[in-house]
């Protein structure tokens, strides 16, 4: 928006972005907005994040080509309080002169009556102007068409920036560029209600796609990739960084991390010519899951990548894990399987073992896999006898193994 530099260069001020509570976690599609903050921040001004615990109930329509089912205030409640934990990875709360604050729009909205707000707020913005915004339009062009209740969002938007603007000394909103239209509602709003005088700006960032133009943030099964462990955990979330496309790290790797532009450079130059290495990859990944998780969850899914992607394994490497590490190995390891302690304690056959665990179809691929194609090793270490019996000792701290099959195939089996 004209004149939103010049007003940030001679002015402090307070800006803020609207998160979607529509989930208990953030997803790293919304992490681009969540920069914007952090660099807000660190130029000086203060952040603010408005979690909408209000707008939350009635669905942004933006980029949307059906309604979404609305939630309870109790489901809200729930999601607004896990957001809020994740922006602290990003933001800082206690800094001394622009810490940073979540706010929730439901705290204003919650005693406001609709008569009131149509008279107050409604009357200041006319249909003309609220149906030209492309998002309305592209939904009243659809079969599906528009609910007066997302109609009304921007409304609703339009006066969070409003409210902000008076009680926040809030003069910037942000966001992705998808939000465009809600954001300058806002900014007509507070020019009709609090004078022509009243400073106002707006901010986007382009949406983030891959190179090939399909949505950031969805992993090959098409799962979004969220900033909750529980959700996805932090060896698939440093996976997904790990394996983006050379062209999509030059770009991520300057929007998603905190890393100066000599370093940046560096790394890519260095990476040109030898992109097998993948050094943009690596630094992306680990910057990006250290922020979200923390070092030490950083470091074990680094340990597991190694692990499960390592050439070769010999039985000291394996000897050397310790039980807590196998555990975090079996926990994240998408190829973990199951085996009763009877079982191994008993005797099982290595023919039984491959077959009765999923890892061949029959006995008789079991059987050709370790004397025709020798791909089978238990353990690090080749197995080439279709007779082997496994045993209590062959299980590492008596609870996990480990069997290959091929170059790829690697399964923990753990034993309980």
């Amino acid at each position: 928006m004209p004149g939103t530099a010049e007003f940030l260069a001679d002015n402090k001020t307070s800006g803020y972005i609207g998160f979607d509570p529509t989930g208990p976690s953030l997803h790293i599609g919304s992490l681009a907005t969540v920069m914007l903050l952090v660099h807000f921040q660190r130029a000086g001004h203060t952040p603010i994040a408005l979690v909408g615990g209000a707008t939350g109930m009635v669905g942004d329509p933006s980029g949307k080509d059906k309604e979404r089912s609305l939630l309870t205030k109790e489901e809200i409640d729930v999601n607004l309080s896990g957001i809020r934990a994740q922006l602290e990875h990003f933001l800082d709360f206690g800094a001394a002169d622009n810490p940073a604050e979540v706010v929730n729009n439901y705290d204003w909205f919650e005693n406001i009556g609709f008569i009131e707000f149509l008279r107050d707020v409604g009357k200041h913005i006319s249909i003309n102007y609220m149906t030209s915004k492309e998002s309305v339009k592209k939904r009243l062009e659809s079969d599906t068409g528009i609910s007066y209740t997302e109609f009304a969002y921007q409304l609703l938007q339009g006066y969070d920036f409003y409210w902000l603007h008076q009680n926040k000394n809030v003069r910037i909103q942000m966001g992705g560029s998808d939000q465009w239209g809600n954001i300058t509602t806002g900014n007509e709003l507070i020019r009709k209600m609090a004078g022509h005088e009243a400073e106002a700006f707006a901010i986007t960032c382009p949406l983030i796609t891959r190179e090939d133009g399909s949505k950031f943030g969805k992993t090959a099964d098409g799962e979004s990739v969220w900033l909750d462990p529980e959700m996805t955990s932090p060896y698939t979330f440093y996976q997904y960084w790990l394996n983006v496309s050379d062209q999509d790290a030059v770009t991520y790797i300057k929007v998603f991390t905190l890393l100066d532009r000599q370093t940046i450079e560096g790394l890519i130059a260095s990476h040109e010519g030898a992109e097998h290495e993948r050094k943009l990859q690596l630094a992306l990944a680990e910057d990006v899951t250290r922020r979200v998780h923390g070092q030490a969850e950083l470091d074990k899914a680094k340990a597991l990548t190694a692990f499960l992607f390592a050439r070769t394994l010999d039985r000291q490497t394996l000897d050397d894990l310790s039980p807590d590490m196998w555990k975090d190995i079996a926990a994240d390891s998408p190829d973990t399987l199951s085996l009763e302690t009877a079982r191994l304690t008993e005797g099982l056959g290595i023919l039984d073992a491959l077959t009765d665990l999923g890892i061949t179809a029959s006995k008789g691929e079991a059987r050709r896999s370790i004397t025709k194609d020798n791909s089978v090793s238990i353990n690090g270490e080749k197995c080439s006898d279709p007779e082997r019996v496994l045993g209590a000792s062959d299980a590492f701290h008596g609870s996990f193994l480990l069997i290959q099959r091929g170059k790829k195939n690697r399964y923990i089996v753990q034993v309980g």
